[in-house]
């Protein structure tokens, strides 16, 4: 069975083919053919994030090369295709409707069953895309178990816009445990970036700054110090607003950004020392994934499940990946991340979970592919 996946949730516009052979299970995942992403990164990162209608635009005219790329990569056609996956939300409204249009166009056209996927179920199928083992050499994020996670497992979803907490008993199997109040935890990291003016996004700049910082080669410079948002009487939920804040109130009593009102504090950074720079920075990765690490250990143990994934953008993240493993160890259960390039966003995770549900339920479940809608705000 051959799965087109098609994603335009945010600011990539992604199509991928998978091929489920018969029978395929958790021990097997699918095998993908192609996996196509293209990039908006460098039309918003002037404006330190994602600017919904340039999203928009930019899909509609990539979404058709990028969908005959996925194919000609998998060396296939549209008539050899058994359904097609499409993230119908949560996202942007104006980008999830350009692959939502694209994707029904092509169902309607080939008389193909339609699968609308929650782009948050698509991070928790990246745990089954080329998941490598270790005695194959597979290119995977650092400390990642080998294999799929089993089922039951706690699923961690960490990103841009997404912070949360999942009990997963199955491929269609998944209740919602808790999230962030407020900002998502990528989102936080883009914000302390662009504050400092490390460009967008941030993620990675600011844990490639901590890792600097860990190797000793920034003598004398200490982790800022900021608090620690437990949450102890709501332990299944995160914020990580109180941090960003933290971070600004220390910019703005060391005079490090632009006093231009009309501009929010991350859009007017000045050039800061590099010793601020590296202190910052380790002190907010270090704040944060503290955090997170003890989330996790504790929802895991709470919920007493053996084994926890991780993914999203996030997961890519080498402190977080490195101080769960030590958790895992500690409190016995497995951790498992999906290989470094599925972390972020991609229609190859939407294919396998829009696939895992067709096989399933049968084509005649999707056929009234005209009646599915993009819903930015769909909850998992």
């Amino acid at each position: 069975m051959y799965v087109l996946g098609i994603e335009s949730s945010c600011d990539e516009t992604a199509a991928a083919v998978l091929f489920f052979e018969d029978g395929n299970g958790v021990g097997a995942p699918p095998r993908v053919l192609s996996n196509v992403v293209a990039s908006q990164e460098d039309i918003h990162s002037r404006f330190g994030g994602v600017v919904p209608e340039l999203a928009s635009r930019r899909h509609v005219e990539l979404i058709d090369p990028v969908i005959q790329a996925g194919l000609k990569d998998a060396s296939l056609g549209l008539d050899d295709i058994d359904g097609v996956a499409v993230t119908r939300g949560p996202g942007l409204v104006v980008s999830l409707l350009v692959g939502l249009s694209a994707a029904k166009a092509v169902s309607w056209a080939r008389d193909l069953p339609l699968i609308g996927v929650n782009h948050l179920n698509g991070h928790i199928h990246s745990l089954y895309l080329d998941n490598p083992l270790p005695s194959n050499g597979g290119e995977a994020a650092p400390g990642a178990s080998g294999g799929p996670p089993p089922f039951p497992h706690l699923a961690f979803v960490a990103s841009g816009g997404h912070t949360d907490l999942y009990r997963v008993e199955g491929h269609d199997e998944v209740r919602h445990l808790g999230g962030t109040l407020d900002d998502a935890v990528g989102e936080a990291y883009d914000k302390i970036a662009a504050s400092m003016g490390l460009g967008y996004p941030g993620g990675a700049t600011v844990d490639r700054l901590h890792g600097e910082f860990r190797s000793g080669r920034a003598p004398g410079v200490e982790p800022l110090e900021l608090p620690r948002p437990f949450l102890k009487d709501r332990p299944y939920q995160f914020s990580f607003s109180g941090l960003k804040t933290a971070v600004l109130n220390y910019l703005k009593e060391n005079a490090y950004y632009r006093s231009d009102s009309s501009l929010p504090p991350w859009a007017r950074p000045q050039k800061l020392p590099r010793e601020a720079v590296l202190s910052v920075a380790a002190g907010f990765q270090e704040a944060a994934v503290e955090v997170m690490t003890e989330k996790v250990d504790w929802t895991a143990r709470a919920e007493n499940l053996p084994a926890v994934s991780l993914s999203g953008g996030v997961a890519a993240n080498s402190l977080l990946s490195e101080r769960l493993r030590e958790r895992s160890e500690a409190s016995g259960w497995s951790l498992h991340l999906p290989a470094r390039r599925y972390c972020t966003d991609n229609a190859a995770m939407i294919a396998c979970a829009g696939g895992y549900a067709l096989r399933k339920n049968g084509a005649d479940a999707y056929r009234d592919f005209l009646e599915i809608d993009a819903d930015p705000a769909w909850e998992l």
